[in-house]
């Protein structure tokens, strides 16, 4: 993580150990206020970028991109919520996103070796999207929400992916929150 100071990062955080909880966590908090990474388009592109996603370079009108992206993140928070909570909501939105396009095709690379791929439709900043919203769907309908957890810390609200063998994460990250949690409580214990 790039940061200008102890304090204050400049990169969204990518520590979830899923990109779908990870596009959640493009929303954090600092000394309690909301902290929104996701300020243009160039910033979801370089999240794009940064998390791996493999998508062509389409160019939208200026702020589509950006609208598109805060729309599908909060759109699956509340699905996430209310999955992890034991409801659910309407998938609605993330349907538009899904709704896009597509084909599959066969490859022939150079070594001989055949692959097949997804070929989809990118003219609107939701078909482009439309790979991220395919992993929430899928995250929402296969994951675990034994294992998606919000960070225990009472001032954060990122979530990650417990991937650990004893499946008992309890922060972000232990560099970060768990980190001070440890310092609050052995304040606690050094004034009494």
């Amino acid at each position: 993580m790039t940061t200008t100071s102890a304090s204050s990062p400049v990169e969204p955080f990518v520590l979830a150990d899923h990109p779908v909880l990870d596009m959640l966590n493009t929303l954090a908090a600092l000394d309690g206020a909301p902290l929104e990474f996701w300020r243009s388009d160039e910033d979801v592109r370089a999240w794009l970028v940064r998390t791996g996603w493999d998508l062509s370079s389409t160019r939208f009108p200026k702020g589509e991109l950006l609208k598109a992206a805060l729309t599908l993140r909060e759109a699956v928070r509340g699905l996430v919520e209310r999955r992890k909570a034991g409801g659910q909501g309407s998938p609605e939105v993330l349907n538009r996103f899904l709704a896009t396009p597509s084909h599959l095709r066969l490859d022939c690379s150079t070594s001989g070796e055949l692959r097949l791929e997804k070929v989809r439709a990118a003219t609107t900043a939701e078909q482009y999207l439309a790979p991220l919203a395919e992993a929430a769907a899928k995250l929402l309908v296969e994951g675990d929400f034994n294992l998606v957890r919000q960070c225990e810390h009472p001032d954060c609200v990122l979530w990650f992916y417990d991937r650990t063998k004893s499946h008992r994460r309890r922060w972000c990250s232990m560099a970060l929150c768990g980190n001070r949690h440890k310092v609050a409580e052995f304040r606690k214990r050094k004034q009494q």
